[in-house]
């Protein structure tokens, strides 16, 4: 069986560098773990580095998150559908909204359960995703103020994750502005502006990010080392927490160009190729396939190899001359980017697996 690894150390180092810049500026963060996919062995290990908060998008994660420890705040990060309050309720601590309606919603629904549900106001900075129009601002917090079992402790944004639209100084201090607007307009306290994400990292070390931002989202940046903002790996961060591996199943000795009439692949893809020169490779057939990986977003450790094909269920490389003598058995490594760890951690078919610490002698 394929298999995903996430190295301990690695991600502890991670977690350390980025723990240690936040306390130094007076930030407080939270882990975005849906990358974990609620994978409960993985999200222990994310758990076991002492973060008080995960943030995540699926209400089965968030349950998960409270299955393996209670005391961990649990933060739902995007508008929740209506159908799925009651569980939001039930399993987040906190949401992020931008509907009025969806909160009225909320607050009947906590004061049947009997709780005190923390929102999280999002607020349109560009990104065209979700987001209040600051325009609405004022209104919107008047209302939601009013209701019950209802705590407003913060106001956010949202950029770069679908247009690409960066963080910037002018608009994180006009995040800031609104958060004291509200505050003397209403006289009520907002303890969070959550300005910040993976993206948002770079402008700490430009000294770029206003006082008044003071709370982070950080997923990518945790797991693989990025520096979003300029799509590079931060020097003091591990970028391979996470491995893959599939072994070969077949390798043999076989044509490069296929025979017969040509029709549409599994993909629905009609290939062609140039004509046959009677050139054969070793191609090496590897245990899994398309239904697991997305191959935009995983690459081959050994250049040496290429992919030439794939299925459902399987994946063909060229191995050229076999230089390298692979044989049957052995495993192939692969380097991932975010979304290729997130189809990945997705599929189920994938074993996961915390990687072994060998020992030093």
């Amino acid at each position: 069986m394929a298999f995903i690894t996430l190295d301990r150390d690695k991600l502890q180092k991670n977690f350390n560098f980025l723990d240690g810049i936040f306390k130094e500026h007076g930030i407080e963060w939270a882990a975005v773990s849906k990358l974990m996919c609620g994978d409960r062995t993985f999200l222990k290990e994310l758990i076991d580095l002492g973060i008080p908060e995960l943030c995540d998008s699926r209400v089965s994660n968030l349950k998960a998150i409270k299955a393996i420890d209670p005391s961990v705040q649990t933060v739902y990060i995007k508008p929740p559908a209506k159908r799925a309050i009651k569980s939001v309720v039930q399993y987040a601590d906190v949401s992020f909204n931008t509907e009025i309606d969806t909160i009225e919603l909320i607050s009947a629904e906590a004061k049947r359960q009997n709780k005190m549900h923390k929102v999280l106001i999002m607020i349109e900075l560009g990104e065209l995703r979700e987001g209040v129009l600051r325009e609405e601002l004022i209104a919107f917090y008047e209302r939601v103020f009013e209701l019950p079992n209802i705590k407003v402790i913060g106001l956010g944004t949202n950029l770069t994750c679908m247009y690409g639209v960066l963080p910037s100084h002018d608009k994180l201090i006009q995040l800031s502005l609104y958060k004291q607007l509200i505050e003397a307009k209403f006289n009520r306290e907002i303890p969070f502006v959550s300005g910040g994400s993976s993206v948002t990292i770079p402008l700490i070390f430009q000294g770029l990010l206003p006082d008044g931002i003071n709370h982070f989202r950080v997923g990518e940046t945790l797991f693989m080392g990025t520096d979003v903002y300029h799509n590079t790996t931060f020097e003091q961060m591990e970028s391979d927490v996470f491995q893959l591996f599939a072994e070969i199943i077949e390798l043999t000795e076989k044509p490069r160009v296929p025979q017969g009439e040509m029709g549409f692949n599994v993909s629905g893809e009609q290939k062609s190729f140039d004509d046959d020169t009677g050139e054969t490779s070793h191609r090496a057939i590897i245990d899994m396939g398309l239904l697991d990986v997305d191959q935009e977003h995983v690459k081959l450790k050994d250049k040496h190899l290429k992919v030439v094909g794939a299925s459902s269920d399987m994946i063909v490389l060229d191995l050229g001359e076999n230089e390298d003598q692979y044989k049957i058995g052995d495993l192939i490594e692969f380097e991932l980017d975010y979304m290729g760890i997130l189809r990945i951690m997705n599929s189920r078919y994938i074993d996961k697996r915390v990687k072994e610490v060998v020992p030093q002698k």
